[in-house]
């Protein structure tokens, strides 16, 4: 039987309570991770985490704002407490905004860059200094299609998840001699429950359907095993680079 692709080491999942965070939660207890759930889903939270435990799995819930410093501080504490170190961290919270320029007003743009951006870059603080004295580490952070492309349907989202993407490539030159690696994923289309509020009506999910050379959406699973791989051994020599999980949407 083959070694388990995570086995010793520990994670923190942010928004790990649903969704691809809850994909990617259970494929990384499956490959013998120890699985922290962050979310202030307190109670979807602490369901996947014994649902991951009945199953044979490592997890437990932590309570994570992610846009608040203490929240992160705790959480990454909770996971050094139980597991000795911190391996993995996966900036996956996020939320959407369907607006355009003139449709944003301040208070929107400011909650999205709040949860998206600045939630990624105080997760990130928070993991390095226990990532150092672990010896290095992986950070993931899920960013969009969005990221690398405008769109007309949205603002703040495009911008709060380019910001992650650069936010990802100095991370990434800052702390590669310290053996701490950093990647952004960028999904578009997943089946998760984001997914009704960027496709407001049938016309839009069929347009959009339309434009992917796959002719359908991702499963959640379909890109916890990217992250899984930047999260892994198996991707030691990459950094600061973009994974595209998209069906082809961006390659025409």
């Amino acid at each position: 039987m083959p070694t388990p692709r995570l086995q010793g080491k520990a994670g923190l999942i942010s928004g790990g309570a649903r969704g691809l965070g809850a994909a990617t939660a259970r494929l990384f207890a499956k490959e013998g991770a120890a699985v922290a759930i962050g979310d202030i889903l307190e109670q979807e939270g602490r369901k996947l985490a014994a649902e991951i435990t009945e199953m044979g799995g490592d997890a437990f819930f932590v309570r994570l704002d992610v846009t608040s410093e203490e929240d992160w501080a705790h959480a990454v504490q909770a996971v050094v407490s139980r597991s000795g170190k911190l391996d993995m961290l996966v900036n996956n919270a996020g939320i959407y905004q369907r607006a355009t320029v003139e449709e944003t007003d301040s208070e929107g743009w400011d909650r999205v860059m709040e949860v998206n951006a600045k939630g990624a870059f105080l997760g990130t603080k928070a993991a390095i200094p226990a990532m150092r004295k672990a010896g290095g580490g992986s950070v993931v952070n899920i960013s969009s299609t969005s990221g690398l492309l405008g769109t007309a349907i949205s603002t703040a989202y495009p911008a709060s998840k380019g910001a992650v993407r650069l936010l990802t490539k100095s991370t990434a030159i800052q702390y590669a001699k310290e053996g701490i690696r950093a990647n952004s994923v960028h999904p578009a289309g997943i089946t998760t429950d984001m997914l009704p509020e960027v496709l407001t009506t049938p016309e839009q999910r069929q347009e959009r359907l339309a434009s992917m050379p796959l002719g359908r959406f991702a499963t959640p699973e379909e890109i916890a095993y990217g992250v899984l791989f930047l999260a892994s051994d198996e991707s030691s020599f990459i950094t600061g680079s973009e994974l595209v999980i998209d069906g082809g949407k961006t390659a025409e």
